[in-house]
């Protein structure tokens, strides 16, 4: 028997390991005489056969171990490893692609600072209480106002606000989270300058202290406008002194939509949260109404506008069947192409998976763990 290995390479020829094993069958014992009874006149001689016999099988079987051993020790010291080439895994399923969340971040950018602009124009339409009194409103009919009720909703908010910034760096998909609300801010924004601007609504009671109107002087209006930004547009921080932007409620949008993505990015087993945050939420939207500083309407309206866009864009955004089916009425929304720029590559539910921001030290990984919860289906 002889077996043999020729390892080559493309460029030189390696040396070879040979094995020659030759296994020699033992000679037959001559029959030994018989008798006229049959039987062989000498047993032993068939003993010693049998002995031979084992003997030269169990050689064999160590001559065949030792060839073994040889070729796997050769293998060992002359093998070049065959790279085997395996098609590379599909494409990641949730890319971050964080030029498109700065893309989104400036969409809600523009749109919070055309908000101002827009504010400060419309301030100087709105009619003087004098001549145009609030209009009726069945919650104030029923309701006196509150005067510190307003400050609780501006509270809750940047509570809710802060609550949601800091779960949103702990995500581990936070750039796929972070265009969506950017997006929905912006949007639900530009909305608000165009309810705003076509419908200018008298102040909701005469309480309400705005500011004089500038008419002519572009430079005042240009102040104002640094000056609502610098203070976020928050009565608390003195910077909110102008009227008009009633129709619809920027505290119930920023209230809504704050407590929706808080819910939708957060573990399930975490209902205690979601109940505080909820509470807060519509808390502060009440206090809007008690301190009598929106109309029923802006509020009900900013509510269902807020709900409904977010509803819409995660139902699209969560069931991929429907964003290339033909009869599916979702993507006739203006803001479909957007949609489709923002989530193309995003192929399959974002999973709720908490990791620290920052690469930790070896001995904090140990001591450690990252915190996951699996998203309910």
């Amino acid at each position: 028997m002889a077996a043999s290995e020729l390892i080559q390479d493309s460029d030189d020829v390696r040396p070879h390991v040979e094995a020659n094993v030759t296994t020699i069958n033992p000679p037959t014992p001559p029959h030994p005489p018989r008798v006229a009874n049959g039987n062989p006149s000498r047993p032993a001689d068939a003993l010693d056969g049998k002995n031979k016999h084992e003997r030269s099988k169990l050689s064999s079987l160590l001559q065949q171990n030792q060839l073994i051993h040889s070729l796997s020790s050769g293998l060992r010291r002359h093998c070049d490893y065959v790279k085997i080439s395996v098609p590379e895994e599909r494409a990641n399923r949730l890319p971050k692609e964080w030029w498109k969340t700065g893309v989104a971040f400036l969409y809600a950018l523009f749109n919070l600072v055309f908000t101002t602009v827009i504010i400060t124009v419309v301030h100087e339409r709105v009619p003087d209480k004098s001549v145009s009194p609030p209009l009726p409103d069945k919650f104030f009919d029923y309701v006196d106002r509150v005067p510190w009720a307003f400050t609780v909703t501006e509270v809750n908010g940047l509570i809710l606000v802060g609550l949601w910034l800091v779960q949103w760096i702990f995500l581990k998909h936070k750039a796929i989270v972070g265009r969506r609300c950017f997006f929905l801010i912006g949007t639900l924004y530009m909305y608000r300058c165009v309810t705003m601007y076509i419908t200018t609504l008298p102040v909701p009671g005469k309480h309400m202290v705005c500011a004089p109107k500038l008419y002519n002087d572009s430079t005042g209006k240009i102040w104002r406008i640094l000056r609502l930004i610098s203070g976020g547009g928050l009565s608390l921080t003195g910077s909110h002194l102008m009227c008009g932007d009633f129709l619809y409620s920027g505290h119930t949008v920023m209230l809504t939509l704050s407590y929706l993505f808080i819910k939708e990015y957060s573990p399930r087993w975490m209902w205690w949260y979601h109940w505080l945050c909820w509470f807060l939420s519509a808390s502060g939207v009440v206090c809007i109404l008690i301190a009598h500083e929106h109309y029923s309407i802006d509020v009900v309206i900013g509510y269902f506008v807020t709900t409904r866009t977010f509803w819409w864009y995660h139902t699209m955004a969560n069931t991929h069947a429907l964003r290339q089916a033909p009869n599916n009425y979702l993507s006739r929304t203006w803001w479909n192409l957007i949609f489709n720029f923002l989530e193309r590559n995003v192929q399959t539910t974002v999973p709720i998976v908490f990791s620290w921001p920052v690469a930790l030290p070896s001995s904090c990984r140990q001591r450690y763990k990252m915190v996951e919860g699996g998203r309910d289906e």
